[in-house]
């Protein structure tokens, strides 16, 4: 038969642009480009042997006694990571018969579902909140709004956990620990004000008569479900990581509080000085907010710019990322921004020592042989991008610096 089907349709998409997909998740940003990725991740759960001491006793004058070296397991479980897009089909059968249209359709819905993919692993990777937090409600303001499409919530968000990089229309959120997913309408930075569309007990109440909600807005089913933040891993001082303790041995070799100060060359020394004396490496890439960027502009403006590859070898050469490049014990360190991070921090990391670690199959999901798959009780075809993975980082490679003065 000549007409689309959906096994002609899968097909054609797969052959098309199944390494368009690859490259967006693997370039879109310096961080996802040069972390480490494994596709090999299997069984319940994945455990790493973390040496926390040297091993053998050392002396002179008399013969030492021996002693044994201590370690601990650190704990990897997968989370599930999902995007998903849908396509009406009377759409398809619109641009049956017209060659590019019905390709432009899928081209377009494909790209766009794995840049959302992507940027929300941005988000997870530089979460600094709770984990899958996009911000919590100004307990101080007052809740307005029926959440219906002409009159939506109105919900101010607190200034110290607001960041405009987490919120774009048209994402699903949940409220507290509520499961209905709300719409977000729209989004007002200069006021931290998010305009949220469907159903909610707490805004619900909020708006009728209790002036504020402290609720924690989630991205939708990511409450205490994202990977760990690489955020998470540097920044944390107690509790523990990847069910390791958090101790000497065990954290980030730097965590610095400029309590207010301006940046300094001189603090970016002390930092990637104190890594190094630690832990014996230094940071081979900056990462920081666009504000600490553009002192760091004005601080480092005679420096050239840095070009850094990606880390996959089917990219190189086909993606590059230029920074500013700092110069440090070991050589030249390039710096780049990124608009998940928090105003007032920078991070120094060492993509050595990183990971996202995938289960098999990571990608469009396939397994009944095709990609898009009719939707229940609708007329449409939705198709599933994603996997499960977790986010592997060591922290003593690694610091950070925050409280500068923005």
């Amino acid at each position: 038969m000549g007409q689309w089907s959906l096994s002609t349709t899968s097909e054609y998409f797969k052959i098309k642009y199944g390494k368009v997909s690859e490259n967006v998740y693997n370039s879109a940003n310096v961080t996802l480009a040069r972390v480490k990725k494994s596709y090999t991740f299997t069984g319940k759960q994945m455990l790493e042997a973390i040496p926390t001491s040297f091993s053998g006793g050392v002396g002179s004058g008399t013969l030492p006694t021996a002693q044994y070296d201590k370690a601990a397991n650190a704990i990897i479980t997968a989370k599930k990571v999902y995007a998903v897009c849908e396509i009406d089909r009377e759409s398809i059968k619109a641009a049956d018969g017209k060659e590019g249209s019905f390709v432009a359709q899928t081209k377009h819905t494909v790209q766009k579902t794995v840049e959302s993919w992507n940027r929300n692993m941005s988000r997870i990777l530089w979460n600094s909140l709770a984990n899958g937090s996009l911000g919590t409600g100004d307990g101080s303001t007052t809740v307005t709004g029926d959440g219906s499409v002409a009159t939506p919530y109105l919900v101010i968000i607190s200034a110290a956990t607001w960041k405009e990089a987490n919120w774009e229309e048209q994402d699903g959120v949940n409220i507290g620990a509520e499961t209905t997913v709300l719409r977000v309408a729209g989004v007002v930075p200069a006021t931290r004000q998010v305009q949220l569309v469907g159903t909610s007990a707490i805004l619900a109440a909020a708006a009728g008569g209790v002036t504020s909600t402290n609720a924690v807005i989630y991205m939708q089913g990511s409450a205490a479900n994202d990977p760990t933040s690489l955020a998470t891993v540097i920044s944390a001082t107690s509790s523990t990581l990847y069910s390791v303790n958090v101790a000497r041995r065990w954290q980030a070799s730097a965590q610095s509080d400029s309590s207010g100060a301006g940046l300094t060359i001189d603090m970016m020394n002390k930092d990637m000085l104190e890594i190094q004396r630690k832990c014996g490496k230094v940071p081979n890439l900056i990462i920081t907010s666009f504000v600490q960027y553009r002192k760091l502009l004005n601080l480092l403006e005679d420096q050239k710019e840095y070009v850094v590859e990606p880390r996959a070898d089917n990219l190189k050469g086909k993606v590059s990322f230029s920074g500013l490049a700092f110069h440090s014990a070991a050589g030249l360190v390039p710096i780049f921004p990124e608009r998940f991070i928090e105003d007032d921090r920078i991070y120094y990391i060492n993509d050595e020592f990183i990971e996202i670690r995938h289960r098999p199959d990571f990608g469009w999901f396939d397994d009944d042989g095709t990609v898009f798959l009719r939707k229940s009780d609708s007329d449409a075809y939705e198709a599933r991008y994603g996997g499960y993975l977790e986010v592997y980082a060591i922290p003593t490679f690694h610091g950070y610096r925050h409280s500068l003065a923005t």
